[in-house]
């Protein structure tokens, strides 16, 4: 959990993070994750009352604290479409909880910030067809859970196929890398694969997960990008995106290692190249 604060406080150290571009979003809604999520399941997160295999299940154990954490971080979610909506490009300082899946959390997910935010827009009329680019090292397999039966909503997700999880979803867009790919396999397979997604869906909003899970250095990724190849993954995908017009909300995903400032790093490549581009834009960061 302390990779979170760490990517604050190096963003901040950055000059990038400041108090004219951070954000806090207000409590979550509770009817709108029922939208998504089964109001069961919302419940018995909320007073503790998961069983000992959904806890183990998700990895977290339980506590108000918890509770409090996952309800802001999907509130966060749904202030960064906001923030893209008005400005263009916004980025979240967490989010990417792709594994939740609508009646039970995985993978260290209990909520699918993802897909509560994009039903969300839906709902509101502030969007009507969202894409979710997902490039987590890992199958957003929870997301295209909650959309197996909508065209309104489109995950895509590049993933290692040698990787969590075991068994893959088959709905959605899937577009599997070879374990021990590299930067120039990965980016190769982007660019012959996100215009022409792109154009054959047409959304009006995206959102992007930026795992940094990618990275050589990652635990848990089983993929060789370099830093420079997981900025020039997040500049391809966000300047393809812009040059369309299409608002892009950006959540960080996932990533792990034992020293958890360097994920901090890593995950702050995102902001870097954000800040980068929206250098003529008004950026938010929450």
């Amino acid at each position: 959990m302390s990779k979170f604060r760490l990517l604050a406080e190096q963003l901040s150290e950055l000059g990038i993070l400041t108090s004219e571009n951070c954000f806090e979003p207000s409590p979550l809604s509770l009817t709108a994750l029922m939208r998504a999520h089964d109001k069961h399941y919302v419940q018995r997160f909320v007073r503790g009352q998961l069983t000992q295999k959904e806890e183990k299940e998700i990895g977290l154990p339980w506590s108000e604290w918890l509770v409090e954490r996952t309800l802001r971080a999907v509130s966060g979610t749904i202030l960064t479409a906001e923030l893209a909506l008005d400005h263009g490009l916004a980025c979240h300082l967490a989010g990417g909880t792709h594994h939740a899946h609508p009646s039970h959390g995985a993978g260290f997910c209990i909520f699918n910030d993802l897909a509560v935010a994009s039903i969300d827009l839906i709902h509101r009329g502030l969007a009507k067809k969202v894409m979710i680019l997902d490039c987590d090292v890992h199958q957003g397999d929870g997301t295209v859970a909650f959309f197996t039966n909508r065209d309104d909503v489109i995950p895509v997700s590049w993933h290692c196929d040698e990787n969590y999880p075991v068994d893959k979803h088959q709905g959605g867009v899937n577009i599997a890398l070879p374990k021990g790919a590299d930067g120039k396999c990965y980016l190769s397979v982007l660019k012959e694969t996100l215009p022409d997604l792109l154009l054959r869906y047409s959304p009006d909003f995206v959102f992007y997960d930026a795992g940094a899970d990618v990275h050589i250095d990652d635990r848990l990724g089983f993929l060789n990008l370099t830093d420079d190849d997981v900025r020039m993954r997040d500049r391809y995908v966000l300047e393809t995106c812009l040059d369309l017009s299409l608002p892009v909300a950006c959540v960080i995903g996932g990533g792990y290692d034992r020293q958890e400032y360097k994920v901090a790093q890593r995950h702050s490549i995102l902001h870097q190249v954000a800040n980068e581009i929206g250098n003529e834009r008004r950026l938010a960061f929450i």
